[in-house]
């Protein structure tokens, strides 16, 4: 598992994150909040640790070499 998430996408999904999380476990409520915080704490999660699992069958990769 080497990382494929550079550091303008880590900080862009670090960011989107963080508000998408708060908002749909904060400030929406059922199902809805429940789906849009779960993708916010992905984004969180994947710009954390620099992998996102999606990438890999796409063949995408944002971290320079």
């Amino acid at each position: 598992m080497s990382a494929n998430v550079g550091g303008a996408d880590r900080i862009i999904r670090i960011v989107l994150g963080i508000i998408l999380a708060a908002a749909g476990f904060f400030v929406m409520s059922g199902t809805l909040g429940i789906v849009v915080g779960v993708i916010g704490l992905v984004l969180l999660v994947t710009g954390a640790i620099g992998w996102c699992p999606l990438y890999i069958p796409l063949k995408i990769s944002t971290r320079k070499s």
